[in-house]
């Protein structure tokens, strides 16, 4: 954003540097956030990046906790691969010879960590509102160290249940904070990268459980579950001692109503080309929270569920419980999975390398796609490859019984589908649920999408055991068919629900959602946020009555 200091008057200066309110009501306070916004739209991504240096430093150092979940997620289902690790927490099973963890022992580890994760999202909505995020990131990264002291030394299956219990709360924090961070310490152009970024994380974490699982494969001492279970604290310590020093988001401030601190924000999140803006940036903040205000007042986690917030919330939701239900639960932790279908535990283990690699690559590939394809095309045609995928591997498994060809082709087939999921649906979802909710009520959005997700993955994680292991169900590749069904769901429920938000700002995406703009109507529909007649007339019916009639009554003016 250029300088504009002829237009910076006197008294905005004095009142941000007061930290009093600012009326956003006059000429000159609009024209310094309508110019803000106008740079800001305008920015390409290298001029983001030589401007924002710093945003995407510690937007990145931040999504980097995500990292620690990630890598959990893989290892406790690689666990019950693992004949060391079932040797000591499971049953011994005459009939093959070997040890096995039960079906309802692996739901309940399984879901203890999505338990303790849904208390930590729905704490970290409240924590963060009062004490910002740089704080309550501290206390998170704090107590993760003492938690995995559980794990490391759990004698048997009750501690280790709860230690990973208490590692989830923590996490529930981290999944929540970082894509919330993200969005509003980096510009538009940026944005959607650095949220798609935290998926990335979720991948290395992921690729980095399964390198090491891979490695203790053939090792049949306690170490080869220890170790893996002490490498969880590479992370917290060092990111700790750096994240001390992280800004605090400026958005939050704004919202505190401490409009110097913003600005302290902002030009520690820029260059020294982009810092003489600052104070139009804050402005550009003040007149989006004033908007939202003038709109919907609430901030709490009800507000989520009124008036206009009631659509985005379904949005946010729905987005991320279709992780779990479009068979992330099968294929998202593939290794069991391939033991299951009759492979042998090292090339499991070597497949899920191998897929997981596939997964980080996916990642970097959906940011070129995420630009030039946008949010709704590639989540709605990402479910429908995901259900293509999976109904195959149902078909082959049901066709080809237990045959070499018929176990390879389930495999491989897996892989795709980690190929499709990080290409699109694993991504994609950041970049929507971050830019989808108001910027009032955005950590608690966040929070709810994420605590869905959990709920999700918990029916999920009872489900999917009973289907795979060989005491109970023993579908194998058939468990295809059901996952399969469910993503179909969500693919017609995004067709109809889910709209394009690429390239809107925040200002716009209030007024689109406070006029009912239609689903499919999103993309096209032009608005000025610094309209007064417009923004007058949104605020004021909203006030009155629903909005059922806004968009038609403006569609001639506003649709291109």
């Amino acid at each position: 954003m250029a300088a504009q200091e002829k237009i910076s008057p006197v008294r905005l200066e004095e009142s941000i540097s007061k930290n009093v309110s600012i009326d956003m009501s006059t000429a000159n306070d609009v024209s310094l956030a309508k110019q803000a916004a106008h740079d800001e739209r305008n920015l390409s991504v290298m001029d983001a990046l030589r401007r924002h240096p710093q945003a995407v430093m510690w937007s990145v150092l931040v999504s980097s906790a995500i990292i620690m979940e990630g890598y959990d997620i893989v290892l406790m289902p690689s666990f019950f691969a693992q004949s060391a690790f079932s040797k000591k927490y499971g049953d011994y099973r005459p009939g093959s010879d070997d040890y096995q963890v039960s079906a309802s022992w692996q739901a309940g580890l399984n879901n203890a960590v999505s338990v303790g994760t849904i208390i930590g999202a729905f704490a970290n909505g409240y924590f963060t509102h009062k004490f910002g995020y740089r704080k309550t990131l501290l206390v998170s990264l704090a107590s993760i160290v003492a938690f995995i002291f559980l794990t490391f030394f759990a004698p048997n299956l009750p501690v280790l249940l709860v230690g990973e219990l208490l590692c989830g709360i923590p996490w529930g924090v981290f999944a929540t904070m970082a894509p919330a961070y993200a969005s509003e310490v980096c510009p538009m152009a940026l944005r959607g990268y650095l949220t798609v970024y935290v998926n990335l994380c979720w991948a290395l974490g992921q690729l980095i459980s399964a390198g090491v699982q891979s490695g203790f494969s053939s090792n049949t001492t306690q170490w080869a579950y220890r170790i893996p279970f002490a490498i969880q604290w590479v992370w917290p310590i060092p990111l700790f001692l750096v994240l001390y020093f992280a800004p605090e988001s400026p958005w939050h401030l704004v919202r505190a109503g401490k409009y110097d601190e913003a600005q302290k924000s902002v030009i520690r999140l820029s260059s020294s080309i982009q810092r003489a803006s600052a104070r139009q940036t804050v402005a550009m903040m003040i007149h989006t929270n004033n908007l939202e205000k003038d709109i919907d007042a609430g901030t709490s986690y009800w507000d989520c569920f009124k008036g206009i917030d009631r659509r985005r919330t379904e949005i946010v939701c729905m987005v991320f419980a279709a992780q779990p239900f479009c068979g992330s639960a099968m294929a998202g932790t593939p290794t069991y999975f391939f033991v299951q279908a009759g492979l042998s535990n090292t090339i499991s283990f070597k497949m899920s390398v191998g897929g997981l690699g596939i997964a980080s690559v996916g990642t970097i590939i959906s940011w070129k796609l995420l630009h030039s394809v946008g949010r709704r095309t590639l989540y709605l045609w990402g479910l429908g490859g995901l259900t293509a995928v999976l109904w195959i591997v149902g078909i082959v498994s049901a066709a080809a019984k237990n045959s070499v060809a018929g176990n390879y082709t389930q495999a491989v087939m897996m892989l795709l589908w980690l190929l499709v999921y990080y290409l699109t649906v694993g991504p994609i979802c950041y970049a929507i649920i971050s830019e989808t909710s108001s910027t009032r009520l955005r950590n608690k959005s966040v929070c709810l999408s994420r605590i869905t997700y959990y709920i999700a993955q918990i029916i999920c994680n009872v489900v999917n055991p009973y289907m795979l292991n060989p005491t109970a169900g023993d579908w194998k590749g058939k468990t295809g068919f059901v996952w399969g069904g469910c993503a179909f769901f969500f693919f017609i429920w995004t067709f109809f629900r889910l709209p394009e938000m690429k390239g809107r700002s925040f200002e716009e995406l209030d007024l689109l959602f406070a006029m009912k703009v239609k689903t499919r109507d999103f993309a096209k529909c032009k608005v000025d946020a610094y309209s007064a007649e417009l923004v007058a007339q949104v605020t004021e019916l909203e006030k009155e009555r629903p909005l059922e009639t806004v968009y038609h009554e403006e569609d001639a003016k506003h649709l291109g």
